[in-house]
């Protein structure tokens, strides 16, 4: 059967879109990004306490005092993990996308309960929706919108969606049909039959699906972090590439908070909101309860009272927070200011040439912002102006893709290392293995494996394209691709074990000044010639930072400076790299002078 190009005919009509449709999309992704930053200003002002007091009181309006208190001390907690703004950030997100949702997804559930031929075309539309993979949305997603919290948004959308359609019609022809039959025979109008009869004994079925759609969008914020859409998603995110046990746990913690949190209020408010949840509430004797003390929720003056009292200490408190002001050494203040959007991926070399250069245009007065991609997402922000420099393009190989593709929207600000090397390494202790060709008919001692880093990575696609091929090792093992942390992860592990492990990597790298590797020869050349690591800016990167294109036109490190760096950082632990960085920097004088030198008249 010949091949049907779907994926062709999806990406012409994505570039037709963007060609023809990008005013709908700027216009879109202002409306959203201004809805997010609205919500997020107002949840994100307060002090985090204060904030976590908030809702406290709205946890115990709508289920009690212990309720409330249970709240309050799981924000608690995630503030004391660090990461209140975080959570702020995808709490934003999650209500942004859940309230756009329901806007949508009522609508059409009312609909498809009011006629069988819309119902009929919706289900295979929502079963697509919901079963396709969430990772695919952020493909369009960033092509369309960029990097930040409009893709995620985007995708959460449409992933959520289903559940909202389907409870809402669900809910409405679960009403009882007699019911209905009444009240048109009483002259009721349909639209009245609709909203006083049909949607009141709905409500419960379709807070039900308010309820899944906020969860589905909570399930969201890791994938949204890949897009860089920020909040906990980011932090989950960058502790899976690298490794880091313990912010995966505070971070991972902290999401179950937000969803048990949300979970608990939308299941309550659906029962506050319902008339048979009030008339439910209306016949439950107040001394059938366990605890009258624990579970007495205020009236709602009450609670509006409390919520209004600690937002105005929390506005009095930002009104006072104002006066303070950064001062800036004059004598050094190149940058004014100006901000610095740095994106880079979890790459040893990258991580640690972005933190270092962090610090650097912080001493010459600009603000640097820092943000960890994938290299596909990192490649299209840049081409899209949303980011505005990396340091860690390999080219010409490596990174070829990216380069053949956005090319000419952007500029190479020049090669600060090389060359390079490609290879795939076995520990010392692996014997009669020190070539590629060694690895034929040797798969079952390395379990078939060979442990690759990200799948988007140039090297792994020469890997499976060029390298097992030429030795004939394609049908003999199979790349696993990971991230590097992971693979790195795997290499101590193996090593510690004794075990026998290939995987991918490259020179320079700590790794192999941390353990005794073997790279494995490549007679044949299928890896190619070394590479050299380049400065990738926006296209117009020089005229808008003319100071700091001219600063990376003349950066160059050796491997014994690139390595020592790398391993300060290494030594410094996650989370701490712009410190570790600004360590080294410090530890060798006049060479923030020489990266970043200020002329004098």
């Amino acid at each position: 059967m010949p091949r049907i190009k779907l994926g062709s005919w999806a990406q012409s009509a994505v570039d037709w879109l963007q060609t023809h449709l990008s005013w709908l999309f700027d216009a879109i992704s202002t409306v959203l990004t201004g809805l997010y930053d609205g919500v997020h200003a107002v949840l994100g002002a307060p002090d985090a306490l204060l904030m976590a007091g908030i809702l406290a009181v709205v946890a115990w309006w709508l289920r009690g005092l212990l309720a409330g208190v249970l709240a309050f001390a799981g924000l608690a907690l995630i503030d004391s993990f660090g990461l209140w703004d975080e959570a702020t950030s995808t709490l934003s997100l999650v209500l942004v996308a859940s309230l756009i949702t329901l806007l949508l997804a009522v609508p059409l559930g009312i609909w498809a309960a009011r006629d069988q031929r819309v119902s009929r075309a919706l289900r295979p539309v929502l079963d697509l929706m919901q079963t396709m993979p969430a990772f695919v949305y952020l493909i369009p997603g960033v092509m369309f919108f960029s990097i930040g919290p409009i893709p995620g948004l985007f995708a959460t959308i449409i992933f959520s969606m289903p559940p909202g359609v389907r409870m809402t019609e669900l809910g409405i022809r679960q009403v009882d049909g007699e019911l209905v039959e009444a009240a048109r025979a009483f002259g009721t109008t349909p639209r009245h039959t609709l909203t006083r009869v049909q949607l009141p004994l709905a409500l419960p079925t379709i807070m039900a699906g308010v309820n899944q759609v906020i969860m589905l969008a909570l399930s969201m914020v890791v994938i949204a972090g890949m897009a860089g859409a920020g909040g906990l998603g980011e932090t989950v995110y960058a502790a899976v590439t690298q490794v880091d046990i313990g912010g995966g746990v505070e971070s991972g913690l902290a999401v179950v908070v937000l969803a048990m949190y949300l979970d608990r209020m939308t299941g309550a408010l659906g029962k506050r909101v319902s008339p048979l949840g009030r008339r439910a509430a209306a016949k439950s004797p107040a001394g059938a309860r366990p605890s009258a003390v624990l579970n007495y929720r205020p009236g709602t003056a009450v609670a509006t009272v409390g919520v209004v009292v600690l937002a105005l200490v929390a506005g009095g408190m930002h009104l006072a927070g104002d006066g303070d002001r950064e001062s800036v050494a004059a004598g050094e203040n190149i940058g004014r200011g100006q901000k610095v959007k740095i994106g880079y991926f979890p790459w040893d070399e990258a991580v640690a040439t972005t933190y270092l250069w962090q610090n650097v245009l912080e001493a010459r007065g600009y603000k640097p912002e820092v943000k960890q991609l994938d290299p596909g997402p990192l490649y299209t922000a840049l081409a899209q102006g949303q980011m505005d420099v990396q340091f860690d393009s390999w080219l010409p190989t490596t990174h070829k893709q990216y380069m053949d593709r956005y090319g000419d929207k952007l500029s190479d600000l020049g090669s600060w290392y090389g060359p390079t090397s490609l290879e795939l390494t076995v520990p010392s202790y692996v014997k009669d293995v020190n070539s590629l060709a060694d690895l034929k008919g040797k798969a079952g001692q390395f379990g078939g494996k060979v442990v690759g880093i990200e799948a988007s990575a140039g090297m792994m696609g020469k890997l499976n394209g060029n390298v097992l091929k030429d030795y004939g090792l394609d049908g003999e093992y199979k790349v696993v691709s990971s991230s590097t942390s992971t693979m790195l992860a795997e290499l101590d592990r193996a090593i510690k074990n004794k075990e026998p492990v290939v995987t991918t990597l490259w020179s320079p790298h700590w790794a192999y000044g941390t353990y005794d590797l073997k790279k494995l020869k490549d007679p044949k050349g299928a890896w190619g010639k070394g590479e050299e690591l380049h400065v990738v800016g926006k296209k117009n990167f020089a005229q808008d930072f003319p100071r700091i294109a001219e600063w990376v036109k003349d950066f160059k490190m050796s491997e014994k400076d690139l390595s020592s760096l790398e391993a300060e950082i290494q030594k410094g632990g996650k989370g701490k790299e712009k410190a570790s960085a600004a360590r080294w920097l410090d530890a060798h004088p006049g060479l923030l002078d020489k990266l970043a030198p200020v002329k004098t008249s």
